[in-house]
């Protein structure tokens, strides 16, 4: 059986490595090494060329190699084949540890005293809020989201989550649905994303919801985390925000165009971290033998795990 590897982007050479040493019955090929289409029964993809995956006539399933699919979404030509999202412990720690960092430098004030550092200025500030003063809202309680919140949490934080619809879980405060989310944001200090990008959270990153945070908080304003996905935010609105004073701050992995193009106000802006997509890198030697073991389970008669929804898109 065959494989097919189809990213951009991203050197092909670990992958072939790691999935040839796990899964050694099974031939793999890149789009460029492609021969007999028919032998293909698994795509892993990260944003693949639109009709890469097309003309797989025996294919049975579609791997995403990262935490999101709506880059197999954009497909036109994306075959009728379940699809996978991973579902990894190294990526969901990775990602509570981009959003814990960045919590934590808001919360300690850590623009400011880089700011010092470069002046030389010899400065404390007496309103140091703790942890447990700062409300935190976690948009999207997925794998990602409710480690991140639980983690936040540990530390202090007084944190609340919010999903499209009702989860199940202990030890967080939790809302869901369009009522539930008003409510969220209104008790928000600081507002962690990450929601999927699907055609219902596309933009939801916006004046609107900004305007909905609260005003009464500690850190001086609101605060916005976003390492979901670019789709989800609207830039234009994010900068004019910060400019008003309606954001604070905000800490930025994700971006509407990829790499975020030199022209971007948010490369120079003041109050903004800005990290170049890469909260929580997929590597081939976690994520590969998730995708191995799933194969391998497949192939003896279990069904596959983590399956998206289509009418979703996640």
């Amino acid at each position: 059986m065959s494989i097919l590897l189809a990213t951009t982007g991203w050197d092909p050479k670990a992958w072939i490595a790691r999935v040839r040493a796990l899964l050694p019955d099974h031939a793999i090929a890149t789009p460029e090494t492609l021969g007999d289409r028919a032998a293909i029964r698994y795509a892993l993809s990260w944003r693949h060329a639109p009709g890469a995956l097309a003309r797989l006539p025996n294919l049975r399933a579609i791997f995403s190699l990262g935490a999101g699919v709506d880059h197999l979404f954009a497909d036109p030509l994306l075959p009728d084949a379940p699809i996978v999202r991973v579902v990894d412990p190294d990526l969901r720690d990775r990602m509570s540890e981009w959003v814990v960092m960045h919590a934590l430098m808001h919360l300690r004030q850590q623009k400011r005293y880089a700011r010092h550092q470069a002046a030389r200025l010899w400065e404390d500030d007496d309103n140091q809020p703790a942890a447990r003063e700062i409300r935190v809202g976690v948009l999207g309680l997925g794998v990602l989201g409710a480690d991140a919140a639980r983690k936040l949490a540990a530390i202090g934080f007084d944190v609340a989550g919010w999903s499209r619809a009702p989860r199940a879980g202990e030890g967080l405060v939790r809302y869901h649905g369009p009522n539930g989310l008003g409510a969220m944001l209104g008790r928000t200090d600081l507002l962690v994303c990450l929601l999927p990008l699907t055609p219902e959270t596309r933009g939801i990153l916006s004046a609107g919801l900004f305007a909905r945070l609260a005003r009464d908080g500690r850190l001086g304003g609101p605060i916005l985390i976003n390492a979901g996905r670019g789709g989800l935010q609207v830039e234009a609105d994010i900068v004019a925000a910060l400019d008003s004073g309606m954001l604070k701050a905000a800490s930025l992995d994700v971006f509407e165009v990829e790499p975020l193009p030199a022209s971007s106000p948010l490369w120079a802006h003041p109050n903004v971290y800005l990290s170049p997509h890469n909260s929580a890198i997929s590597q081939p030697q976690a994520i590969a033998g998730y995708i191995a073991r799933q194969i391998k389970a497949f192939e003896a008669g279990a069904p596959l795990e983590n399956v998206v929804d289509r009418r979703r898109e996640y």
